[in-house]
């Protein structure tokens, strides 16, 4: 990423349902009140998808209007992206959000994402080879995501730790780089190019479980079987796209094998194990300032904090 025209940076980070949405559009709202313009970028590998606005937790269409929103609906759920992809879109919303003389917020838990563009992943040094991915794939269909989830194991034990091992898509990239070069570390951060500050949202295992059955529950009164419903009118269920938590549980409901309680039951078991991965991932990350999403006074932590770093950029 070029450095020229860079915002200054702030990363809000945390596992699922930890508050980040909420917080960052307060936050922007707050820096705004003191005359600095704030935007906020994406960073979740499942709201790149349009239509799959619900089982995302995808900013709604009047939080948009509050605050300026990037990294949402940017491909169809029938669509490849790679973490590659999003490196390209962040850079160019990031050199807009410069050209505006804005700060970027960048929010999300998909932490591959977040690496990428605050640290400078060398995403693009990353090994790729069609005639491998097409055999990964091929492996995928003939002997199921177990099986591939045990190679990854044997290959590259160490990125296996990593990688969110009930995703085909991401499981089926991480075996393609192993296939190539094993458990060999991936390639060095080049930076950002100026200081950043990285705040993340922690809360306690029992409350997070809660909110993350509040959240399922919720989602699903709200209507995200219909919106299930609508998507797979359009797209094979059988797309990467579908397996993200809460549309495979919705698409159990449609086609009978789940009730919708058992379907909630099911969103939230499988949220409270992503959310341990995410945490792991997290805890990998260095430099982070780590606040108590629970604590009566987040915001005022938060606000605190991205006042002292601009000042620090003599902003």
């Amino acid at each position: 990423m070029a450095t020229a025209g860079l915002p200054p940076l702030i990363v809000l980070a945390g596992a699922t349902a930890t508050g980040k949405t909420a917080l960052s559009l307060a936050l922007a709202e707050a820096l705004a009140a003191t005359g600095v313009a704030a935007e906020i970028v994406s960073a979740d590998s499942r709201q790149v998808y349009r239509g799959m606005d619900i089982g995302t937790a995808k900013a709604t269409a009047d939080e948009r209007t509050r605050v300026s929103h990037h990294g949402l609906d940017l491909v169809e759920p029938d669509q490849a992206f790679s973490v590659a992809d999003y490196t390209s879109c962040a850079a160019t919303a990031l050199a807009g959000i410069g050209d505006r003389g804005a700060v970027a917020l960048l929010v999300g838990g998909t932490g591959f994402y977040l690496r990428s563009v605050a640290r400078g992943l060398a995403v693009d040094e990353l090994p790729w080879d069609p005639q491998v991915r097409v055999a990964v794939e091929a492996s995928l269909v003939a002997e199921g995501l177990p099986a591939l989830v045990g190679e990854l194991r044997r290959l590259a034990p160490s990125r296996a730790a990593e990688v969110d091992l009930r995703n085909p898509r991401r499981v089926v990239r991480a075996v393609e780089i192993a296939r190539i070069r094993g458990d060999a570390p991936l390639p060095q951060p080049r930076g950002y190019g100026r200081p950043v500050l990285w705040l993340g949202l922690s809360v306690e295992p029992p409350a997070l479980r809660e909110r993350i059955h509040a959240r399922a529950r919720a989602q699903f009164e709200a209507g995200l079987v219909e919106e299930t419903r609508t998507l797979v009118d359009r797209y094979s269920p059988t797309l990467p796209s579908f397996s993200g938590i809460g549309y495979a549980e919705a698409l159990a409901v449609i086609e009978g094998r789940l009730t919708p309680e058992a379907a909630v039951a099911e969103d939230a078991r499988r949220n409270v194990l992503f959310a341990r991965r995410q945490a792991t991932w997290f805890r990998r990350e260095p430099d982070v300032l780590w606040l108590d999403a629970t604590s009566a006074l987040p915001l005022a932590e938060v606000f605190a904090a991205a006042q002292s770093y601009l000042a620090s950029l003599g902003q």
